[in-house]
């Protein structure tokens, strides 16, 4: 109470947990079903329609029909998969418009329309081929590495494609296509203007024009738009003496109409038969067209493309470089980072992942293979080595091993929708960090404190938000791990469009949910399968010194899956997965299917 008159409205929660329920699958493969490789294979099955990927011959280890990356647009209503064979396959949301009912039934209704998330096959193109490097030897492969979505134009779909060296920018539109129908006549069925003769076997004389030319069915009509003037052409004589150029208005008109019959006479001579076209239907297609190759720049895998909040520009960024480019200009960029050092042995890191803010066009975040975090301001200098904030965790005491610094190498950084927030995940945990509202430029010492961006918050430089433990109980099988690569494996993350909850993949198709507002013990653990629920066991979450830390081990018990992960799969993982920006929707990748589940 207030002053006795007024309530004082108690804090809210955290939100429920969502109870996520299967949606669509393309491409789901039945059990003990291999990869398709040297076949036609049937991918992306909806109601509506069929989208057949032809896959060329490859060898076991390429199996072109893996999907390796995915990407929802910024409404939502669009999603673009790209996979190991260089293909990028759109697909568009139709729930929004096959409920069939008008504003008016709409009003009418006393119950809500309420209706998750669908979508359809839209059209699919190649986007990229394999080459080949002949000055360094390198073999360089068509999987596509990332997808980003452009702003849209005049109904026209823009999107951003790269492989390990070349970006390609691809605009997607509907194209009216006339499909023309060819129709044969036989002349020898009709006379004059098209009238049909009466007797084929007429005795009469035959009559000639004044010019000599005999009326007869092959000669007499030429086609709707030749016909002979009445009386017959009268005959053409060139005055001796007088050039083509003297010629009277009459007689370049009758010289015009000669050389069209000429080349009607010669069509008729070669063919008993004439052709005309018309117009039977009219349709609407998808047609991708290629409107930029940005190449030549990168001496390493690109692995991270980011698009600028000005839409005029994005970044592209190796394992040592970041460069910048304008989207109008394919054969020019900048660079902006550069981590190579003059002796390769002194080399400690390598950059992993970059992401544009999501508001502020100078402002941009990268990720190292040391864990750490930098941003950076383009507004500093045209080379922005020196970073305008650096975040990262402190080591434990005592906890130091060989595989340390592997674990530690961030392969994902996302920024939340409202640039407060980034999401960081290396191989053991996904860690979620806040930036500060009071924005501090420590870089520009006329400016202490400005409204135009924001930066890391000074006062969490000891260590993230919230530490989310993704499979902890694998810290003992590192060895194991190590020995067949799988420690090495590259786990994107996902934020919902609230900013409330977080996701990323795991082992054995499973990826998990986590719930990270204030107060929340959301956790939730689901397959990539049309039975995505499964029993949960949360685990008490030990203290940490990082503020609000929540430690959660999900255990599933249907495959006798104990705390140490003994019957964990890693050839099945669930690297690449995305949130729809607007609705808790989650579109995730098993091999070559795709899943969305929905709550």
């Amino acid at each position: 109470m207030k002053g006795g008159d007024e309530e004082v409205a108690a804090p809210a929660g955290p939100p429920q947990p969502l109870d996520w329920k299967f949606s669509q699958v393309f491409g789901e493969r039945t059990a003990g079903e291999e990869i398709q490789e040297e076949v036609y294979s049937e991918l992306w099955k909806t109601k509506e329609s069929l989208a057949r990927i032809f896959l060329r011959k490859d060898s076991v280890e390429n199996k072109v029909d893996i999907i390796s990356a995915i990407e929802f647009d910024k409404t939502g209503d669009h999603l673009a998969t790209g996979d190991r064979g260089g293909r990028v396959v759109l697909f568009e949301r139709t729930d929004a418009k096959d409920h069939g009912l008008s504003r008016r039934d709409l009003e009418r209704t006393d119950y809500p329309i309420s209706r998750h998330p669908e979508f359809r096959y839209k059209t699919e193109f190649q986007s990229h081929e394999p080459e080949f490097d002949y000055l360094k030897s390198l073999e360089i492969e068509e999987k596509i590495n990332k997808i980003r979505w452009c702003q849209t134009a005049n109904s026209a779909l823009f999107l951003l494609s790269a492989n390990d060296k070349t970006i390609k920018f691809w605009k997607v539109q509907e194209k009216k296509i006339k499909k023309f129908s060819k129709i044969i006549a036989d002349p020898s069925k009709a006379v004059g203007n098209g009238n049909v003769a009466s007797s084929s076997n007429s005795n009469s004389p035959k009559s000639f024009l004044a010019n000599g030319v005999s009326p007869d069915r092959s000669c007499n009509h030429l086609g709707n738009d030749i016909s002979f003037p009445p009386g017959g052409l009268p005959s053409l004589c060139l005055p001796v003496g007088r050039s083509p150029g003297f010629l009277k208005a009459n007689e370049i008109e009758y010289l015009a109409f000669y050389i069209i019959l000429l080349h009607h006479l010669i069509q008729r001579c070669t063919s008993r038969h004439y052709a005309a076209y018309t117009v039977t239907s009219q349709e609407t297609n998808l047609v991708a067209r290629c409107r930029r190759v940005y190449g030549h720049a990168h001496d390493y895998h690109i692995n991270s493309i980011s698009n600028n909040s000005d839409g005029e520009t994005f970044i592209s960024a190796d394992d040592l470089r970041i460069n910048l480019w304008n989207l109008e200009i394919s054969n020019q960029s900048f660079n902006i980072v550069d981590l190579k050092p003059a002796n390769m042995e002194d080399l400690t890191e390598v950059i992993t992942s970059a992401e544009f803010h999501p508001a502020h066009c100078n402002m941009l975040a990268y990720s190292s293979s040391k864990g750490s975090i930098r941003l950076i301001d383009l507004r500093q200098s045209a080379l922005c080595d020196s970073h305008a904030k650096l975040f990262e965790e402190p080591e434990a005491p005592g906890s130091r091993s060989f595989f340390t610094e592997i674990i530690a190498s961030i392969s994902d950084i996302k920024f939340a929708k409202d640039g407060r927030y980034i999401l960081s995940r290396d191989y053991m945990t996904l860690k979620h960090a806040a930036l500060s509202r009071r924005l501090y430029v420590p870089f520009n010492p006329g400016f202490r404190y400005l409204s135009t961006y924001s930066l890391w918050d000074i006062n969490m430089d000891s260590g993230p938000v919230a530490t989310f433990q993704v499979h902890e109980y694998l810290r003992p099988k590192l060895c194991d791990l190590y020995e067949n690569d799988s420690i090495f494996d590259k786990f994107e993350c996902c934020l919902s469009g609230d900013g409330l909850r977080v996701a990323t993949g795991s082992y054995s198709n499973l990826f998990r949910v986590f719930g990270c507002a204030p107060g929340s013990t959301e956790a939730t653990t689901l397959e990539a399968s049309k039975n995505p629920m499964w029993r949960q066991v949360q685990t008490p979450s030990r203290p940490s010194r990082s503020l609000n830390s929540i430690t959660r081990v999900v255990r599933r018990e249907t495959l006798g899956v104990d705390a140490n992960g003994n019957s964990l799969d890693f050839t099945t993982k669930l690297l690449h997965l995305a949130w729809h920006p607007t609705e808790n929707l989650i579109a995730c990748v098993a091999a070559n299917s795709l899943y969305m589940y929905y709550a």
